[in-house]
């Protein structure tokens, strides 16, 4: 009988996850009574509305700022992509405070509360009289005059949105790997089914909004335009909502950005300390056992960037966290530090990125868009072309590159990361030439038919700019960030993307600037048609070029780590190599 009872309760502790992962009550998970597919399941419908509302602000913003707000090319675009820029920088700050603080579920309940506002605000910008700007027909946006009031209100809502945005972007594709215990086979298989179906809802979201709502905005209004992703949100958030009882959760542990600092002050303070002989006598005092309920792994101590090893050498008086930091914690600020270069060469490709919402949106807006004799293609569906090339390119890559690559390479990923990245951008500049040669085209046109101070349509098909739009979604690129960084890591180089953009708006005020003759005869006019487009983006091409030298060189000293990984107790004596 005791035997029976005693079996019981091991059968019953067996139930429990091992991953550290806490009910709503903050008790222990039963593995059988919340998360998984269970929980999963509002969290992807959640997704595919939430994008959905997003995408329905973003590919049509720049000719709501031109048409409406009547804002110059250069000064839309820039506006388009400073916000763009902020709507990727505001993970980080969503992403500390979920880590250091509030934990995920509640940083992501009231950044959705300030994410809804911002919708609605919006949405009444667009649609009272009071708010919205006065129409104007003029081909010269300088002739339009719109009030600074109705242009607060309106990018007050935009930069809200933003907010709200960088505290649920990070923390709901986490919450949902939370849903998962990595120590249960099973549940780790599902959690890669759980991401596949994640980046469907993401695909889903955004091309219903790029073709059924960018149409609605363009053929019916803004009004009614906004207040359907207005009401996806709204949704989304209440489906979220009605999991709460079933979640995981995993209790905030501490920034890693915290911890990122911590070693940094640590191994300056005892720069002077000199290193152990042997790497063993270097602090280390928490087992597998810890990093395991995190979901991250022990890593072992490398021969790269040694200077930082300070931080986990013990002295007399270093019981602080900011003088003494552990091996693993060491590690891990290594590899961020490491990917810096790369991090840097990616930005020029971002810039390239920021003109999909931007000018290659402008340049449509001018050509013949009609499919069929009575349907026009919005120029904000234009992206749809991105994400198809995006999607294609993604499932091509998988299914056939790889296998096939990875027999002479013998890599699993088929080629390194570098290797892919540089791929990428090659294939920017290429992508640059075509757009500067389809403008061209497109101007010769302009001026066969005098059409260059005329409001007209340019008799040349809109999908002439096709494979640059595809290609561009070939293009966007896979990064990786190290193991352990959390919600963060989703978010590092999603900083490459806010900067790029920034550098976006610098680059299209300097270059609008310096290419006028007399306060005349820019490259980038407000009206494309008196423009050289064509001359900009033979420019970018050229940054391309130097970016990508750039690259090839930082390539050459980039060392991948090979560490060794200890991920439970009993495998500690069977070292896995792991290739960053």
């Amino acid at each position: 009988m005791a035997d029976a009872e005693t079996g019981g309760r091991g059968r019953e502790e067996e139930d429990y996850t091992e991953d550290g992962t806490v009910d709503f009550k903050g008790r222990p998970c039963l593995r059988s009574k919340g998360g998984r597919w269970s929980a999963c399941y509002f969290i992807v419908v959640y997704e595919v509305f939430e994008r959905l509302a997003y995408f329905g602000v973003a590919p049509n913003l720049v000719l709501y700022l031109t048409n409406k707000l009547h804002q110059g090319t250069v000064k839309a675009s820039n506006n388009v992509t400073n916000w763009y820029g902020t709507i990727q920088m505001t993970p980080i700050l969503g992403a500390y405070i979920a880590d250091a603080h509030l934990g995920r579920y509640w940083t992501f309940i009231f950044s959705s509360a300030i994410y809804l506002s911002g919708m609605a605000f919006l949405t009444l910008s667009v649609t009272l009289p009071s708010l919205k700007p006065p129409p104007c027909e003029s081909l010269n946006a300088e002739d339009c005059k719109t009030g600074g009031f109705h242009v607060v209100i309106f990018f007050l809502a935009l930069y809200t949105i933003a907010l709200g945005a960088g505290g649920t972007k990070p923390n709901i594709s986490t919450l949902g790997a939370d849903q998962f215990d990595v120590h249960c086979p099973k549940e780790r298989f599902h959690k890669l089914s759980f991401f596949n179906w994640w980046t469907f809802s993401i695909f889903f979201g955004n091309l219903f909004s790029s073709t059924v709502l960018v149409y609605i905005q363009d053929n019916v209004g803004f009004s009614v335009g906004y207040t359907i992703p207005t009401v996806a949100l709204a949704f989304s958030i209440g489906v979220f909502l009605l999991g709460t009882p079933i979640y995981r959760h995993k209790p905030p542990s501490g920034s890693p950005i915290t911890t990122i600092g911590r070693v940094l002050v640590a191994a300056m303070r005892k720069w002077k300390v000199p290193l152990p002989d042997d790497p063993n006598e270097l602090y280390e005092e928490l087992e597998p056992e810890h990093y395991s309920k995190q979901g991250n792994c022990r890593v072992n101590h490398s021969t790269l960037l040694v200077f930082f090893d300070k931080a986990a050498v013990r002295t007399t008086n270093s019981n602080s966290p900011w003088l003494l930091c552990s091996v693993t914690e060491v590690e891990e600020t290594k590899k961020i530090i490491k990917l810096l270069p790369v991090f840097i060469a990616t930005i020029i490709p971002s810039v390239m990125m920021a003109q999909i919402l931007t000018l290659f949106v402008k340049q449509g807006s001018t050509m013949d868009r009609k499919m069929g004799s009575h349907f026009q293609i919005p120029p904000g569906s234009l992206s749809t072309f991105f994400t198809l090339g995006t999607l294609i390119s993604v499932s091509l890559y998988d299914k056939c590159f790889v296998p096939l690559i990875k027999r002479r390479t013998e890599n699993p990923r088929g080629i390194t990361m570098l290797q892919r990245i540089g791929i990428g951008q090659t294939l920017h500049i290429v992508i640059m030439i075509i757009a500067a040669m389809v403008e061209r085209w497109r101007l010769s046109v302009v001026r066969s038919h005098d059409l260059v101070h005329r409001k007209t349509t340019v008799p040349l098909s809109v999908f002439a700019l096709l494979p640059q739009f595809a290609l561009m979604g070939v293009a966007e690129m896979l990064v990786e960030a190290p193991e352990g960084m959390k919600s963060v890591g989703a978010s590092f180089f999603s900083t490459s993307i806010g900067l790029g953009n920034f550098i976006s708006s610098f680059l299209l005020t300097t270059v609008e600037k310096a290419t006028r003759k007399e306060g005349k005869g820019g490259w980038i006019e407000n009206n494309l048609n008196a423009s050289h487009l064509d001359y900009y983006y033979g420019f970018l091409a050229g940054l391309c070029v130097i970016n990508l030298v750039l690259f090839l060189l930082i390539s050459k000293l980039y060392v991948y780590n090979k560490e060794i990984v200890e991920v439970k107790e009993e495998e500690k004596n069977k070292p896995t190599n792991v290739s960053l």
